[in-house]
């Protein structure tokens, strides 16, 4: 029987391990069979976590957390969570190689998934050309031409990146605007190998063996062309990891898992979200980190709370209610 169990092993997860370790709740992290340290480890250099001026790769950075989390004591377990049974005082997961935990508390920290654009040649193709990932997949494409789906910050850092192995790297986006921030705007619009297509958007991946191209659609005059490719890197956002908790814990309209206010309590006792899956609009790992300090610091003053019959004391059940007056009253 452990004290708090927490899933995911990005920002979020290992901030509440190094909390929740130096609290001496000797948390377990289950960091995932495939997808350990979450985004991060999707990411290249790191130039806005601070206490690193000179700029991190995101797998480098992940690993110093984790080394740290397992410094003051914290368990990670590499599996993935099947099943979750969080309805009584108890919580239970279940894991895929069939084994089973219980803690008093659970901390869900899953982040979150690319987003796909939806449409047939992109599953088809994916793995064959179609990349959600430019540090793991660029190596593949040297001196090939490959374009990005986005407008946003990622996208101007996945086509930024991808121009150390391509000969020509394509920024297609649906308006004539960018998301990004201004600094990556800039490096991107100034880069030699970067063009732009602007109001265009992907409606088919080209190709059966491999991607050749793709059709691309106006979206001012509906208009449609082929552009020949060797490459689809797709960065048009991420969605929350939420199908463990779907029908267990209250989402919010954007579907991230619902908080009380600034904490990070579910709609669950018991229950405490941080980080991507909780947040749809910041989404950085320095937020996700603090939304993981918080985390920590709620399960420890949920434990405390607890009775000897399990149930949190009148104390902390008057505290809760107070948070959920001010949290209706807003």
């Amino acid at each position: 029987m452990r004290q708090v169990i927490i899933i995911g092993s990005g920002p979020a997860g290992y901030t509440a391990a190094i909390y929740a370790a130096r609290a001496n709740l000797s948390p377990l992290v289950v960091a995932s069979s495939v997808e350990a340290g979450g985004e991060l480890m999707n990411t290249t250099e790191v130039e806005n976590f601070p206490g690193f001026p000179e700029a991190i790769m995101g797998p480098d950075l992940m690993a110093k957390m984790q080394e740290q989390a397992e410094r003051f004591g914290a368990e990670v377990l590499y599996d993935d969570v099947v099943s979750l049974d969080i309805d009584g005082p108890v919580k239970k997961i279940t894991l895929g190689s069939g084994a089973t935990h219980e803690a008093d508390s659970l901390v869900f920290a899953t982040g979150s998934a690319p987003r796909k654009i939806g449409i047939e040649g992109e599953s088809r193709l994916s793995g064959r050309g179609v990349s959600y990932c430019a540090t793991c997949d660029g190596f593949f494409f040297r001196e090939r031409v490959i374009a990005v789906v986005g407008g946003g910050d990622s996208a101007m850092e996945e086509a930024t990146f991808l121009t150390k192995f391509a000969s020509k790297v394509y920024i297609i986006h649906r308006r004539d605007e960018l998301r990004a921030s201004k600094i990556m705007q800039e490096r991107a619009i100034k880069n030699e190998k970067i063009e732009f297509v602007w109001n265009s958007e992907v409606v088919d991946i080209l190709g059966d063996e491999a991607v050749t191209g793709v059709v691309l659609r106006d979206t001012v005059d509906g208009s449609t062309r082929e552009l020949p490719l060797d490459g689809v890197f797709v960065a048009i956002g991420n969605d929350p990891r939420t199908h463990l908790v779907h029908e267990k814990l209250r989402l919010t309209p954007e579907g991230t898992v619902w908080v009380d206010g600034r904490s990070s309590r579910t709609s669950v006792p018991g229950v405490f979200a941080a980080g991507d899956v909780i947040d749809p609009t910041y989404r950085q790992a320095v937020t996700a980190a603090g939304s993981g300090t918080v985390a920590a610091l709620d399960v420890e003053h949920y434990l405390a709370g607890l009775g000897e019959a399990g149930a949190p004391d009148p104390a902390g059940a008057e505290i809760d209610g107070l948070a959920d007056a001010a949290t209706l009253g807003r």
